[in-house]
C-alpha cells in the first residue's frame, strides 16, 4: 500500500477560496444547484477536520480489509448460486435471482447515499453491514427458491451499500486529482483473490456445503469491518468534543417531526416507486419466456403494465419539489453532459456484461467446454482481474494527466473488439487460452471504463453532490445489471430447451427439462455421446445468442464517451472538500484545518444564538 501511494501527500481544501454560501464558480459548467448540505454531509466535513494522518491511514487500511473480505466472498459465493438453485430444481433461474440482485443493488445505492448524507457515514455503514449479515444468515438456511431470492434482497442491500459507501468514503478524503487511485483501492483484493476465490470455492464444496460457503462471510465481515467503523467512531467522538457536529435534529424537530422529515429525506415513495418499475417490468422477461402460453398469463401482463406505469410516473415524482423535496435520484444532475453519458456509459457497459460473462457464462464452461469448477470460475474472473490492474494503471495515468476522457473514450473502443473477438473464439472446440485472450481484452476495456466514467461524473458537481452522483452512477451501473440479466435470462429460456428438445436424441428427450433446469446433470453425460453433443449444441447456439446482444449493447458506449467534459482536473482538485484530504501537499494543511475548525464552531455557535 505505502509504496502504490509514496508520492502522496495529505492537504486540506482551500476553504478560503470558497463562499460561505458553498458556491464555486469552478462548477459553474455543470449546470447545478447545490443544495443546502445535509446533516450527514455536515458531520463528516466536521470528522474531516479530525482526521490526522494516522487515523486517516487507518481508514483506509480498514477499507482494503473490508474490500478483501467482500472480495473473496464475491470471487466464492458466484460458484454456490447454480449448485443452490440446481438443488432446488431451478437452475434456469439464475438470471431470475440475477435481476431481484440487480434490482436491490439499484434501488438501494440512492437510499444508502442519502441516509449517509441524512445520518452519517458510520451510521450508513454499520445498516449496511447489518442487512449483509442477515443476508447471509438466510442465505445459508434457505430451503426453498423463495427464501434464497429473498435473502438475495438483504444481501444485496448490504454488499451494494458497502460499495457506495466506500466510494462515498473516498470522494469524502481525496482531491479530485488522486480520486481514480485511491478509487481503485476497493478494487485491489481481486489482484490476489481472483485467483483464491474458486480454490476457496471448490475446497468449501468439497469439504462441506453451499450452505456454509454462504454462512461464514455472515461472520468474517463484521470481523474485517471493526478498523474502519473504530476510525470513524473515534472521530466522530473528537468532532463532538470540539463542538463540531451539527446539533440533534431530534431534539431541534421532536422525535415524531424528525420522523416525518426523515420519511421526506429518505424519498421513501420514490424508492417504491422505482423499485416496483425495476422489478415488474424485469422479472416477467425471465418468467413469461420460453413456455407456451406464458404471455397469456394475466398475472403477468398486469405486472408489466404496473411496472410500466411506474416507471412513468417515477421522474415526474422526483422532478416535483412537493411531491419529493430531497429525490431519490438526483435527476437534476443529468442536465449535464457529463453526468448523463456518464451515468449511460455505465447502464450499457453492465448491461453488455450481464450478457455475456454472468450469470450463464460459468455454466457454459462447465458444460460445453468440460471445464473443472476451479478452472471454469478463474476463466470467469479473469474479467475482475484484468479490469482491476487496468484501472490502478489509468489512474496513475490520471493523476499524471490530469484528464480522464482519452481513457475513457479508449476504454469504449477496447470494449467493442473484446466482444468482437468473443463471437470468433467463445464456442465449442476453442482452447483456453483464446477464451482468457477474450476476457482479459474485455477486463482491459472495462477498467478503461469503469474508474474514469465514474470520475468524470463526479468531477462536475460540488461537494455536496458528490455522494448523488456518486449514487446515480452506480445505480446506473445496476440498472444496466438488471436489464442484461433479464435480456440474458429472456434468451436463455426462450431457446436452451427449445433446442435441447430438437437435438437430443429420442431415448433421452424425456429429460430435456432436468437438463435444462440442472446444469450439474446436464454435464453429467459423457463427452462424445449423442447426448452430450446435442447439449453442448445447444448452450453454443444459445451463448451466441447472448453475446449478439451484448455486442449490440455495447455500441452506444463508443458514441457516449465523445459526450463527456474532458476535465481539466488539476484546475478543479479540491472540488470544495473540507479538513484533511490526499493530495499533493501537506505544508500548510496544519494551518487551514485550524481556520475552517475555527469558522465551523463560530457558526454552530451563532446558529445556537439565533435559535435560543
Amino acid at each position: 500500500m505505502s509504496s502504490l501511494f509514496s508520492k502522496l501527500g495529505l492537504k486540506k481544501s482551500e476553504a478560503a477560496e470558497v463562499p460561505v454560501d458553498g458556491k464555486d464558480d469552478r462548477y459553474e459548467t455543470s449546470s447545478i444547484e447545490s443544495a443546502e448540505k445535509q446533516t450527514g454531509v455536515q458531520k463528516v466535513e466536521a470528522i474531516a477536520l479530525t482526521w490526522s494522518k494516522t487515523s486517516l491511514w487507518v481508514a483506509y487500511a480498514g477499507i482494503l480489509l473490508m474490500a478483501t473480505s467482500t472480495s473473496l466472498e464475491s470471487q466464492t459465493t458466484y460458484l454456490y448460486s447454480s449448485y443452490a438453485l440446481s438443488g432446488f430444481g431451478f437452475h434456469s433461474l439464475l438470471s431470475t435471482v440475477s435481476i431481484v440482485t440487480g434490482v436491490m443493488y439499484a434501488v438501494v445505492k440512492p437510499p444508502m447515499g442519502k441516509i449517509a448524507d441524512v445520518f452519517g457515514r458510520f451510521e450508513a455503514f454499520v445498516l449496511a453491514i447489518l442487512f449483509f449479515v442477515i443476508g447471509y444468515i438466510m442465505l445459508a438456511s434457505s430451503n426453498s427458491v423463495e427464501t434464497y431470492a429473498g435473502a438475495q434482497v438483504f444481501y444485496a442491500a448490504g454488499a451494494t451499500g458497502l460499495i457506495i459507501l466506500q466510494q462515498v468514503f473516498v470522494a469524502d478524503t481525496t482531491d479530485l486529482l488522486n480520486r481514480a487511485l485511491f478509487s481503485s483501492i476497493p478494487d485491489l483484493p481481486f489482484l490476489w483473490t481472483v485467483w483464491a476465490g474458486p480454490e476457496v470455492g471448490a475446497a468449501v464444496l468439497k469439504g462441506s456445503t453451499w450452505r456454509w460457503g454462504y454462512g461464514m462471510w455472515a461472520i468474517i465481515l463484521p470481523a474485517c469491518s471493526l478498523p474502519l467503523l473504530g476510525a470513524l467512531f473515534m472521530n466522530t467522538l473528537k468532532a463532538k468534543k470540539k463542538g463540531l457536529l451539527p446539533p440533534s435534529k431530534v431534539k431541534e424537530y421532536g422525535i415524531v417531526k424528525f420522523l416525518g422529515k426523515t420519511f421526506w429525506d429518505l424519498d421513501v415513495i420514490g424508492l417504491l416507486l422505482f423499485t416496483a418499475a425495476l422489478c415488474l417490468l424485469l422479472i416477467p422477461l425471465t418468467l413469461g419466456a420460453g413456455a407456451v402460453g406464458k404471455w397469456k398469463n394475466p398475472s403477468l401482463i398486469a405486472m408489466m403494465v404496473v411496472g410500466g406505469v411506474c416507471l412513468i410516473i417515477f421522474p415526474f415524482f422526483e422532478m416535483n419539489k412537493k411531491l419529493a423535496p430531497s429525490p431519490l435520484l438526483s435527476l437534476r444532475l443529468l442536465k449535464n453532459r457529463t453526468v448523463l453519458a456518464g451515468t449511460l456509459i455505465a447502464v450499457f457497459y453492465f448491461m453488455a456484461f450481464y450478457q455475456s460473462v454472468f450469470p450463464y457464462f460459468y455454466s457454459y464452461l462447465v458444460v460445453a467446454n468440460d471445464q473443472s469448477v476451479v478452472s471454469a470460475g478463474r476463466i470467469v474472473l479473469t474479467f475482475s482481474f484484468t479490469s482491476t490492474v487496468s484501472s490502478i494503471i489509468i489512474s496513475f495515468f490520471i493523476k499524471w494527466s490530469g484528464h480522464y476522457k482519452y481513457f475513457v473514450c479508449t476504454g469504449g473502443l477496447i470494449y467493442i473488439l473484446g466482444f468482437g473477438l468473443m463471437l470468433r473464439y467463445r464456442v465449442e472446440g476453442s482452447t483456453r487460452t483464446q477464451i482468457v485472450i477474450n476476457q482479459v481484452l474485455v477486463g482491459l476495456g472495462g477498467g478503461f471504463l469503469n474508474v474514469p466514467a465514474q470520475l468524470g461524473v463526479q468531477s462536475v458537481v460540488p461537494h455536496q453532490d458528490v455522494a448523488a452522483a456518486t449514487a446515480l452512477f452506480l445505480t446506473a451501473i445496476s440498472v444496466g445489471q438488471a436489464i442484461g440479466s433479464a435480456i440474458s435470462g429472456a434468451i436463455w429460456t426462450n431457446n436452451l430447451l427449445p433446442k435441447l428438445n430438437q437435438y437430443l436424441p429420442e431415448d433421452v428427450k424425456a429429460n430435456a427439462t432436468l437438463i435444462y433446469s440442472d446444469f450439474t446433470h446436464a454435464s453429467s453425460y459423457p463427452i462424445g455421446s449423442d447426448a452430450r453433443n446435442a447439449i453442448n449444441r445447444s448452450y453454443q447456439e444459445t451463448m451466441r445468442l447472448l453475446l449478439i446482444g451484448a455486442l449490440v449493447s455495447a455500441v452506444p458506449i463508443v458514441f457516449l464517451t465523445f459526450f463527456m467534459e474532458n476535465v481539466d482536473l488539476k484546475a478543479r482538485e479540491q472540488q470544495n472538500t473540507k479538513g484533511r484530504i490526499f493530495g499533493s501537499s501537506s505544508s500548510d494543511a496544519d494551518e487551514r484545518i485550524a481556520q475552517e475548525e475555527s469558522h465551523v464552531v463560530e457558526k454552530r455557535q451563532s446558529d445556537a444564538g439565533l435559535k435560543a
